[in-house]
Parts: structure tokens; C-alpha cells; sequence
């Protein structure tokens, strides 16, 4: 199967749409009769009343929406990463991998917060790695900065991707301060409106409570019930695997494929590290991390030498997955 999406071919698109469908068919069939879904954070609410308790989506619309978002954001990552040429040469994999990678858990395959900010994290990305080419980043990095911001909204530990920016200049830039403040301004400016709508409301006691999970203790514990850490199991090989094959050809790929790579690993530290000031933690949350994962399962599998031993990983991989969906131990 993974020499199959080793060339760029069009029909890979549809064989993509079956994976995902074959990689969620399980959780439809065992899916409960009612998933929590609220789309912004209580401090949005004001903008947007939803209850967070109820979702007004039935469990199987539910499931279907998210493996439409997660089959777009599979192809705009496959984009990306050819656009790039990270790889070194035109795939399908990072959309195969990324596909995979979005169907581990349960809670990965509804609809979520951190689903809808991938999309964000791939734009942050097209403009980050863009930074290595340009001349004048100010631009972009303000508009990193609104992104961000809206993320934020959206779902507040991702204000923890406004560091990438900083990072990101720091890694493929010249130092320029005026860039790392663009950034700032850039994000002050979707909450300064956000302010100004609170203070027209008469609610801006609210708006200061948006920054108190900032503060909040780091959790002592996650609850992750025994199969999770099961289905991690090849996820771990896969990536070692990655990290050994990345040390072995590093030095024999472009500086800006190695800068890439270098702060896809700080992207995928950031998303793993900005759980905690999330009260109600949800397992979901690990999606932010989907997307660099999902370049460094496609490296080492382009990369991998042993058919047989990259073809038996991913088929575990899929076999495990699709296994504790039809479980409901």
C-alpha cells in the first residue's frame, strides 16, 4: 500500500477517501447517541451562544463532517509539503499519513476545536516555511499574528503557537525586530475589537477572565485508557524510525529542508506542551499534532529501504486502529 502513494498519481485521491472511510466505518457502527461538540471557547460565547453540553448535530453527521475536514486538510498538507519539496520529491504520502494519523483515537474522529485549528496550522505553515525565500517578513508575520489570534478564539491553548512566529523568524530569518513585533500587533489586534465588542456589551469583567486558564495547575494525571497506549506503540517505531532516517540523510538535504524539518519537530513540541491550561482536557487536543506527525511518518516511509518491515508497521498501524473502534471494552 505505501508504494502506492509513492507517486503523485490523481487516482490515489480515491483510494485516500477509502482509507478514511475504512478508518471511521468502525466508531459509525458503535458511535453513542449523543457527542459533546462546542466550537469556541466560553469566553466566545458571547459572540456565539452554543451550549457546550449539547451538540446539535447527529453522532453520524457528526463523523461525516469531520472526515470531510480531515480529507481536505490531508490534501492542503499534501500541498504543502510538495510545494516545499520537503520530501525531496512529489508524494502522496503526507495526505495518506495525515489520514491515519487523524483516526488514532476515538475522540479524533468527531468534531472538535482541534480539528478546525489544523486548518490554521497548515496556513501558519505555508507562510512560516515561505519565510526562507522573502525579504520582508513584517507582512506575513502580522498575518501570522491575526491567525493565531483567531485560533486563540477558537480554541485557547493554541495561544501557544504565537512562540512558532518568533521561532519561525528566528530559525529562517535575519534577526529584525520589527518583525517580531508585527507579530505581536498582529494578534493584539482581533483582541483589541474582541475587547471593545465586550466593553459595548458591558461584559469586559469577562474578557479579563479569558486569560485565567493561563494560570491554570498542570494536571497531575491524563486519563488514557489502556488501548490508547496500545495504538501509540507503532506510533512510537514509526517515529524513531523517522528521527534515525532524518539523522542519517540530514546533512545530504537542502538548508532549507533541514530548517524545515527542524521546526516541524518544535511545531509538534508545541502542540504535545500547550494542553495544560485546558481545564477540561479532551484527548483531542493531541490533533494539533497531527500535522507534523503525519510529514515525519511520510519521510520515513518514502525513505525506508525493508518493504517488508515499513509495509507489516503501517498495517499494524491500521489494524490497531480500526480493532479498538469495533472494541468497546
Amino acid at each position: 500500500m505505501i508504494n502506492f502513494f509513492k507517486s503523485l498519481n490523481p487516482f490515489n485521491i480515491i483510494w485516500l477517501a477509502v482509507i478514511l472511510v475504512a478508518l471511521r466505518v468502525g466508531y459509525l457502527i458503535n458511535s453513542p447517541a449523543k457527542i459533546e461538540f462546542a466550537f469556541a471557547d466560553p469566553f466566545a460565547r458571547l459572540l456565539m451562544p452554543v451550549s457546550a453540553s449539547q451538540s446539535p448535530i447527529a453522532p453520524a453527521l457528526n463523523v461525516f463532517l469531520a472526515g470531510v475536514i480531515v480529507f481536505v486538510q490531508a490534501l492542503l498538507l499534501n500541498h504543502l509539503v510538495n510545494h516545499f519539496n520537503l520530501l525531496g520529491k512529489p508524494t502522496f504520502l503526507p495526505a495518506l499519513m495525515y489520514i491515519t494519523v487523524s483516526s488514532l483515537f476515538k475522540n479524533f474522529l468527531v468534531l472538535s476545536p482541534p480539528l478546525v485549528c489544523n486548518f490554521l496550522v497548515i496556513w501558519m505553515l505555508f507562510k512560516l516555511l515561505g519565510f526562507y525565500k522573502s525579504n520582508d517578513a513584517k507582512s506575513s508575520a502580522y498575518d501570522l499574528g491575526l491567525i493565531v489570534a483567531l485560533g486563540s478564539f477558537i480554541y485557547l491553548p493554541f495561544v501557544y503557537f504565537f512562540l512558532l512566529i518568533w521561532i519561525g523568524l528566528i530559525i529562517f530569518k535575519p534577526f529584525s525586530w520589527r518583525e517580531l513585533i508585527a507579530g505581536i500587533i498582529g494578534y493584539a489586534t482581533l483582541f483589541f475589537f474582541l475587547a471593545v465588542y465586550y466593553f459595548w456589551n458591558n461584559s469586559l469583567s469577562q474578557f479579563y477572565n479569558i486569560w485565567q486558564p493561563l494560570s491554570t495547575k498542570f494536571p497531575d494525571n491524563i486519563r488514557v485508557t489502556d488501548y490508547n497506549y496500545i495504538v501509540l506503540i507503532p506510533v512510537i517505531i514509526i517515529l524513531l524510525a523517522c528521527f534515525v532516517t532524518l539523522q542519517q540523510n540530514f546533512f545530504k538535504s537542502y538548508v532549507q529542508v533541514r530548517k524545515s524539518f527542524q521546526f516541524l519537530f518544535i511545531v509538534f513540541l508545541v502542540g504535545c506542551f500547550s494542553f495544560y491550561n485546558k481545564a477540561a482536557f479532551h484527548l483531542n487536543h493531541f490533533l494539533l499534532c497531527a500535522v507534523p506527525a503525519a510529514v515525519f511518518f511520510s519521510y520515513y516511509f518514502l525513505y525506508a529501504k525493508r518493504k517488508w518491515i515499513y509495509e507489516t508497521l503501517f498495517f499494524i498501524l491500521l489494524a490497531s486502529i480500526i480493532y479498538f473502534q469495533f472494541n468497546t471494552f
